[in-house]
């Protein structure tokens, strides 16, 4: 082989690392809008199905931070798909993540009442485990710093999520548990 033809081969196959790389990266970020729709589409019905306003209140929350994930990754798929580069990540205003402040000992204990809602937290931390899965490992496999960042940035703001839905959970468990005279003691 010639040393033309040995870089024209290298130069191929390059091209073709670079549009698989591009290709995997677009199917990525479609598999995390579609991931955060289908929460969104969750935490949209169970809040359709609470009767009590401020048991709704927590999954209309967090169904509108699943819009604004759904909005943040659409960005940076239109722009990666002209571009072939993430946008450097900036933070939206709007992510202070409000579910933080929604729990009071109140909504605590109608949830606690609430088989249905307490239900559909263990389902919503599934949900919650599974982008974290993605977004982390994402993060971990990329070079790109701006890829990295997003996914990075993605992954801590559903661990919110998921600790705020955890700690709910465990709550409402140790109630339970506490009612029933499960405890040893």
């Amino acid at each position: 082989m010639t040393f033309k033809n040995e870089i024209i081969r290298k130069f191929d196959k390059n091209i073709n690392l670079s549009k698989m790389e591009t290709q995997k990266a677009l199917d990525i970020l479609k598999q995390a809008i579609l991931l955060e729709k289908r929460g969104y589409s969750f935490y949209s019905t169970v809040a359709e199905q609470c009767k009590d306003p401020d048991v709704k209140n927590i999954f209309v929350t967090m169904a509108v931070e699943e819009t604004m994930h759904v909005k943040f990754l659409s960005e940076q798929f239109a722009h990666y798909d002209k571009t072939h580069s993430f946008l450097k990540v900036t933070v939206p205003k709007d992510a202070d993540d409000a579910s933080d402040h929604i729990l009071s000992d109140e909504v605590k204990s109608k949830i606690a009442a609430a088989g249905f809602e307490a239900a559909a937290i263990g389902a919503a931390i599934d949900l919650e485990k599974r982008a974290i899965e993605i977004y982390a490992g994402r993060a971990a496999a990329t070079d790109d710093p701006n890829e990295k960042e997003l996914y990075t940035f993605l992954s801590e703001w559903e661990k919110k999520h998921l600790k705020i839905l955890s700690d709910l959970d465990n709550e409402l468990k140790e109630k339970v548990w506490f009612d029933n005279q499960f405890w040893p003691f």
